[in-house]
């Protein structure tokens, strides 16, 4: 029965630092996106000229 408490003991331990880790990480700016608005407005046109082909077939389908 000792063991199992053992084993609870050090998984929330592990836990914990992984979370403290992650924290860490996150408020670092480790997650900053700092490449996709760079590139977004290179295809931007692609993203606008598909929608105005969705919306001429929607008009052309209704009409």
């Amino acid at each position: 029965m000792s063991v199992i408490y053992i084993l609870l003991t050090v998984s929330v331990v592990v836990g914990v630092t992984f979370f403290v880790i992650f924290i860490m990480a996150v408020r670092s700016g480790q997650y900053d996106d700092d490449y996709t608005p760079s590139v977004r407005m290179l295809f931007e046109d692609e993203l606008v000229k598909e929608q105005t082909n969705i919306s001429k077939q929607t008009k052309t389908k209704t009409d």
